[in-house]
């Protein structure tokens, strides 16, 4: 019996594939088990055309077999075979497919096919020391055995097969230090992983399993009987075969889906949207997907893996596929099945084409349709939603220079000073005035402190709504977008709101020309702390207040501030804004007629800390401010 060697560049690839290519060894079964189901849809084709060929689909099957005495797995098929020259050409050359063969020569027939005999047949010898394949073809008499132990090469011999179709028998290579290849042999390896990539096969995938029940009681037994036990086999079929996202949506009760997410992906919740879509043209496929009913506990972790659950005609190629998500949607589960992915050297990894791209491009626009839908007309379970997972929805604005701002920012919501609830930015635009032209916002720690900051009562003493913003992303993200529908985002303690009447802004300018040393006194006491003291005659009942200018605001300071290093360096530009109405300016300036250096420096240092107070920021000397609050007091 002569040896045949693999060609050159096959032994190569061969080697390279058993040793690095593939880094999940369990995936061999999934190949194999593709490749079975393909032979059997071969068959199963051509006896609608050939009367010759007696079968019916459901007379199809795989059956998987183990032997623990002599470390074998086998896997048997009763699809189309392969005769001698099949056997050859199929497996004497790595990489040979003959399921591309056969789609290439039916291009024009609804045939989909999973499988690619070849490569995904060599992935057997990272588990197996020795792979024999027995094969005989549809309409032929004869059975050919096929056997090799990897690089060296391989034997073609005559063989005994009373049926058609092909068994594979791999003999389990030993464990070895890190490496445990017995588990393979263990009935509920096999079992699970058959669930886990191939629970979608359309033909039944059997397997004898032991199990064990009760003996009955025997008739005579007395009350201190104890139940004995027996071990028995049973043929079960291990996959499910027909994918509930296969299934149409209106044959399938919102409980099973309920369950299969559960299940699938390991949430005792129910999710709060499922997402139905199937598409054909450029982009086909079919995807179920899911919003989750709350935050994984992981999920604002580095730890948070994204990604759907990738398949390709019912056979899963990747667990977590990040390529079909973008960032912002990262909260959402679920699965997407093609028929038509680009693949590599392995199903394991996919190439970067522009089949993965269409996908991703068509479920962005249908994930973000579904939650826009769900916040208009379900608007309970959006809030829900919003609380869980708006946090990222505001990151994927922020994120990209704003790239993204325009798909997302009609999802965005914030809460209402005014209404005091949460608002989208449409619902704001609804109830403006006419007389108002931007959208106002503050942004701090805390809904409740926000809404009584000086320049929150005058924004809503003028009748007009503000967002308080208390989340960390809440100021970059406005920031980022600017605008929207047209209304400038305002910050309202960005410097001049413009809500100012005449009279007052006459006020302003006057107090401001009056008081132009006292002021100049006040900075020096400050001592570079604030770039500006200025009259502010709309601070109703308080007395002082900070407000900044430029691109870096007080809020983003203090958000800088807690990252690691990076808030180093990272100050607002601040001015000291006073009262012209309040008895403590007048203080000031009674202070300041007398010439009182050391009433004013001390003045100014607890109008200062009281206004950092006011807006959430930390003193920097808390100790000097206490001093100086109780020697007012003597």
């Amino acid at each position: 019996m002569a040896m045949r060697q693999f060609k050159a560049e096959s032994k190569k690839l061969l080697d390279l594939m058993i040793n690095s290519i593939y880094t999940n060894k369990e995936i061999f079964l999934r190949e194999l088990i593709s490749n079975a189901s393909d032979a059997c849809d071969k068959r199963y084709f051509k006896s609608l055309t050939d009367a010759s060929i007696d079968i019916k689909k459901e007379d199809l099957q795989i059956h998987l077999s183990v032997d623990k005495d002599s470390r074998t797995l086998s896997l048997s098929d009763n699809g189309i075979g392969m005769t001698k020259d099949e056997l050859e050409k199929n497996l004497g050359t790595i990489a040979k497919s003959g399921s591309q063969d056969f789609k290439a020569e039916n291009q024009n027939e609804n045939i989909d096919i999973i499988g690619q005999f070849g490569v995904g047949f060599y992935s057997a010898f990272m588990v197996a020391s020795k792979v024999t394949v027995v094969s005989r073809a549809q309409g032929s008499n004869e059975a050919w055995q096929w056997e090799s132990k990897g690089v060296e090469g391989y034997t073609l011999t005559p063989a005994d097969k009373e049926t058609v179709g092909t068994d594979i028998t791999l003999v389990i290579k030993e464990d070895a230090e890190n490496e445990d290849y017995s588990h393979f042999l263990e009935e509920y390896t096999l079992s699970d992983l058959v669930k886990k990539y191939s629970d979608y096969i359309r033909y039944p995938i059997t397997m004898y399993r032991e199990k064990s029940r009760q003996k009955p009681k025997p008739e005579d037994a007395g009350d201190d009987y104890k139940p004995e036990y027996e071990t028995y086999t049973e043929l079960e079929t291990l996959n499910s075969m027909v994918p509930i996202w296969k299934r149409d949506k209106k044959d399938v009760k919102p409980e099973e889906y309920n369950e299969f997410y559960k299940n699938k992906f390991m949430d005792y919740t129910d999710p709060l949207r499922v997402i139905t879509s199937r598409t054909e043209g450029t982009a086909t496929y079919t995807a179920l997907l899911f919003i989750p009913g709350q935050t994984p506990y992981d999920y604002y972790t580095k730890e948070y893996e994204k990604g759907l659950a990738l398949y390709a005609s019912g056979v899963m190629i990747m667990e977590k596929c990040g390529d079909l998500l973008p960032d912002y949607f990262s909260f959402v589960k679920g699965v997407v099945d093609s028929e038509d992915l680009s693949l590599n050297i392995s199903r394991e990894t996919l190439q970067k084409d522009s089949q993965l791209k269409l996908i991703r491009n068509s479920l962005e626009k249908k994930i973000k349709n579904e939650l826009h839908a769900m916040q208009v007309n379900d608007r309970d379970k959006y809030e829900t939603f919003w609380k869980a997972f708006g946090r990222q929805i505001k990151f994927g604005i922020y994120g990209d220079y704003g790239m993204h701002k325009d798909l997302l920012a009609d999802l965005l919501m914030f809460y209402s000073a005014k209404e005091q609830k949460l608002i989208t930015l449409d619902e704001y635009l609804e109830k403006m005035p006419e007389d108002q032209k931007c959208i106002y916002f503050a942004a701090g720690d805390e809904v409740d402190r926000l809404g009584k900051l000086p320049n929150a009562q005058l924004v809503l003493s003028k009748g007009y709504d503000l967002l308080l913003c208390s989340e960390d992303v809440d100021e970059f993200c406005l920031q980022i977008m600017h605008d929207y529908k047209e209304k400038e985002f305002k910050n309202i303690n960005s410097g001049d709101l413009g809500l100012e009447t005449e009279e007052e802004k006459k006020a302003a300018e006057e107090a401001t020309t009056e008081n132009k040393e006292l002021f100049e006194a006040i900075k020096k006491a400050l001592n570079g702390k604030v770039k500006d003291v200025k009259v502010n005659p709309t601070l109703q009942d308080h007395p002082v207040s900070l407000s900044s200018e430029g691109g870096l605001s007080m809020e983003m300071e203090k958000v800088l501030r807690k990252m690691p290093a990076n808030g180093e360096g990272m100050e607002s530009t601040k001015i000291l804004e006073l009262n012209p109405n309040h008895a403590v300016f007048g203080a000031l300036k009674a202070a300041f007629a007398v010439n009182d250096t050391a009433k004013i420096d001390k003045y100014a240092e607890l109008l200062y800390d009281q206004a950092l107070l006011i807006e959430g920021l930390p003193l920097e000397d808390p100790v000097a401010y206490a001093q100086l609050v109780c020697e007012l007091m003597k």
